[in-house]
């Protein structure tokens, strides 16, 4: 700063009025070279606040002679304005809003630039003395802007607007910030974007971003001058990992990327999709078999493999066993090898072997009033019926194990045993053998038993009847099967037919 600015802002602030007083004047314009011809500020060569400018000027009483200040109050030149310049209130309201402000906010007195005290007034033009080149120039403006008062009234809002637009401008230029902007993987892109922080910016954009995608910095990060934002979109994908199925969500873009932010170790891994596929937004299905350690226990033998397998059937292949016949595994073949899990192989023989089991007959009977009570003839015989199964024998690892039920079917339907029951009285005596000693017969053939048998089978009951016999006196079934009663019964009409000859030995008692 030259000593003759100093002397500008010195004296800018030497002039102001302060309670209600006027300092007095200091230097001259002239001595302090503020305003004055040598610096050229506001005076002609410049063309600033002067005569080419037409702003400022003596009517106006802008740092001009006559009010040696900045000029009336607001609401005193206002109405000069609006008359010059219709545009006026646009400006006030639609530009800046410090436009009105700054004027409202102006002193509502005069304030005088420094200066120095008049002249005193000299006695004639002749006695004058001659002006000094200050006051000459002064006297030069004053004629000159009186021939043109409507052009100073037209240029001087145009000055203003001019001065507030150039300050909003530097505004404006300060917001105004250099972004770089990368979308799903494209190349960044500069724009210049006025937006405060990064949601603010994605939205200005067009960027939809939803709850799968991401933007870094985060959308409530302040943006400053120079930041790169990178908005990275999600990308669903059905995953089948080791046989766990789930839907994941990715903003990698190819497969490999997926599989390094989910930390899945891909080495040596089964992939349905090459790593260098890439995904698209609508996503896609992957199925991923992670690298697994298996033992294999077969034949008496270890075997301990690193294998990708889906089942464990390939497990035991890839382990170099061949499963035959019914040979089976521990664990279900087609099940998914576990890491660290221990198969063991089982070498089955079977066989079938089928058995018959008898089916027993049911019995009904019937009541029948020509038989006497006791008295019971099979109508229908009997007939056992028979079940077939089928069993299945499997020997495992040489160990015979429980046979296990196949099927089971009826060969044979049992048939039921129909039986007569006599329900008729019986006679409680026979004519000529009821005064006989029988129970001495009895005890003699049979010692009193009625279910007694000899040997041979052939003679039952109390009387040692044959069935023949029996029968032909009107017995049924067995005589050893009849009840006592009955029995003596049919003895008494042995006898009345054929005396005590059927009992050769025993007969004889009948009589003591």
């Amino acid at each position: 700063m030259s000593n003759a600015q100093g002397s500008h802002r010195a004296g800018r602030g030497s002039g102001r009025r302060r309670a209600g007083t006027v300092e007095p004047p200091r230097a001259s314009y002239d001595e302090q070279g503020a305003y004055g011809d040598e610096q050229g500020a506001y005076g002609d060569e410049q063309g600033a606040y002067g005569d080419e400018s037409g702003s400022y000027g003596d009517e106006q009483g802008a740092y001009g002679d006559e009010q040696g200040s900045y000029g009336a109050p607001y609401d005193t030149y206002r109405p000069a304005y609006e008359a010059a310049y219709p545009a006026f209130d646009a400006y006030e309201s639609g530009y800046e809003p410090g436009f009105v402000s700054g004027y409202e906010s102006a002193p509502t007195e005069p304030r005088l630039l420094p200066r120095q005290a008049p002249a005193p007034a000299p006695a004639s033009e002749s006695d004058a003395p001659p002006p000094s080149r200050a006051e000459a120039r002064r006297v030069a403006r004053r004629k000159k802007a009186a021939g043109r008062p409507e052009t100073l009234r037209r240029l001087v809002p145009q000055a203003l607007v001019v001065a507030f637009l150039a300050g909003g401008t530097s505004a404006f230029v300060a917001e105004d910030k250099a972004i770089k902007l990368s979308v799903d993987g494209e190349e960044p892109r500069e724009l210049h974007t006025f937006a405060d922080d990064v949601g603010e910016l994605i939205t200005k954009e067009g960027l939809e971003v939803g709850a799968h995608d991401r933007v870094t910095p985060a959308p409530g990060t302040e943006l400053a001058n120079g930041d790169e934002i990178v908005v990275r979109y999600g990308r669903p994908v059905d995953l089948t990992l080791d046989g766990q199925r789930r839907r994941e969500w990715t903003t990698a873009r190819t497969v490999g990327g997926m599989l390094r932010q989910l930390d899945v170790r891909a080495e040596g891994a089964y992939l349905s999709s090459s790593p260098a596929r890439r995904i698209s937004r609508s996503g896609l299905r992957l199925d991923v078999r992670t690298e697994r350690t298996v033992t294999v226990m077969a034949d008496g033998r270890e075997r301990t493999i690193r294998t990708n397998a889906a089942t464990v059937r390939e497990a035991v292949e890839q382990a170099g066993i061949t499963l035959r016949g019914q040979d089976t595994t521990s664990v279900p073949p087609s099940s998914f090898p576990r890491d660290g899990q221990t198969v063991s192989v089982m070498r089955i023989s079977a066989s079938r072997e089928v058995r018959e089991q008898p089916l027993p007959f049911a019995v009904e009977r019937t009541e029948d009033a020509s038989l006497y009570q006791g008295t019971e003839v099979v109508e229908q015989q009997g007939r056992a019926g028979a079940r077939r199964l089928v069993y299945s024998l499997r020997t495992v690892n040489g160990v015979k194990q429980k046979p296990k039920l196949l099927r089971s079917e009826v060969v044979r339907e049992p048939r039921t045993q129909i039986v007569k029951v006599g329900t008729k009285a019986r006679p409680t005596s026979v004519e000529g053998a009821d005064g006989l000693n029988w129970g001495a017969l009895a005890a003699c053939e049979s010692g009193g038993r009625p279910g007694a048998t000899d040997p041979s089978g052939t003679y039952g009951g109390l009387y040692q009847f044959d069935v023949r016999t029996w029968q032909g006196l009107g017995g049924s079934g067995r005589p050893q099967d009849a009840p006592a009663a009955e029995q003596t019964y049919r003895a008494k009409k042995l006898y009345v037919q054929r005396g005590a000859s059927p009992w050769p030995h025993c007969g004889g008692r009948l009589r003591r």
